[in-house]
């Protein structure tokens, strides 16, 4: 397909009020099957919003050497996880592909190079939470991998360039962590959160509430607390593509928040 050709799916695409945002902490594969305060959250989070076109889920859990989207009609559901319950395995999304929309944004990226990819499909980061948040699985969902040879500044900026789909309806959706050190796990469900995962989730919720991104992109000029809470980068990525689609004065709410398993924060924004 040319670039004319995907152009001309951009226009042909009908145009909405602005979709907001989502970062959403996704925590463990096994919120899918369970009803806590945080799947609830997520619940309401989608009966609050208005309905999307189609959703854009960037997930920590397709991360690949170059940046491609998913253009499948009918995607796959990814049980990309080991050692849980049966139960957890037989559940599935099937939810419908948006492959119009995933070519269009090939097209909102270039110059960047974003090729079509047809063998991911929906990852957990994406189908446990959206479970939850939309139920009926009636809405086209893609996915957008995260190219690992990217700065952070050039994940923020990538996510920036994305913002024509807010204008066609379509709800972006980063899926990880703020938090997220699984070495220093406590499998106890009511564990109680480490001090340095408490002080970096309050610490980053404060520059999110300062609109200082620039601080968030440099994660690593933050202390100590910050190194320990994002061990790897690949579950703190999806919060700068979604910090790159937050305009000047645009509002920030935190719909989800609280630690889980002591060293996982479940923090949710929602901009706009």
């Amino acid at each position: 397909m040319t670039l004319h050709e995907l152009k001309k799916i951009i226009d042909t695409l009908p145009s909405m009020p602005r979709m907001p945002v989502l970062f959403v902490g996704h925590g463990s594969p096994m919120n899918a099957l369970e009803q806590n305060i945080y799947t609830r959250s997520w619940k309401d989070l989608g009966e609050k919003l208005p309905r999307p076109s189609a959703i854009l889920s960037i997930s920590a859990h397709w991360i690949t050497e170059g940046t491609f989207v998913h253009v499948e009609a009918k995607p796959k559901i990814i049980h990309d996880f080991y050692g849980f319950p049966k139960e957890l395995y037989a559940l599935t999304y099937p939810c419908p592909g948006a492959p119009e929309v995933a070519s269009a944004t090939q097209e909102i990226l270039t110059p960047t190079i974003v090729l079509p990819d047809s063998q991911w499909g929906i990852d957990h980061g994406t189908w446990v939470v959206l479970h939850h948040m939309f139920p009926n699985a009636d809405i086209p969902v893609f996915q957008m991998s995260i190219d690992v040879s990217r700065s952070h500044e050039q994940h923020y900026e990538l996510g920036r360039l994305l913002m024509p789909l807010r204008e066609k309806g379509v709800l972006i959706m980063g899926s990880g962590n703020l938090v997220h050190n699984l070495g220093r796990i406590d499998f106890n469900e009511e564990a109680v959160p480490f001090d340095w995962a408490l002080e970096f989730d309050t610490q980053a919720k404060n520059l999110l509430q300062d609109g200082d991104h620039r601080a968030l992109i440099n994660y690593e000029n933050l202390g100590q607390s910050a190194a320990i809470s994002i061990p790897t980068p690949d579950h703190y990525w999806p919060l700068l593509y979604a910090l790159g689609l937050q305009e000047k004065n645009e509002s920030l709410t935190f719909p989800v928040e609280g630690i889980s398993h002591g060293s996982i924060s479940m923090r949710a924004i929602k901009i706009g």
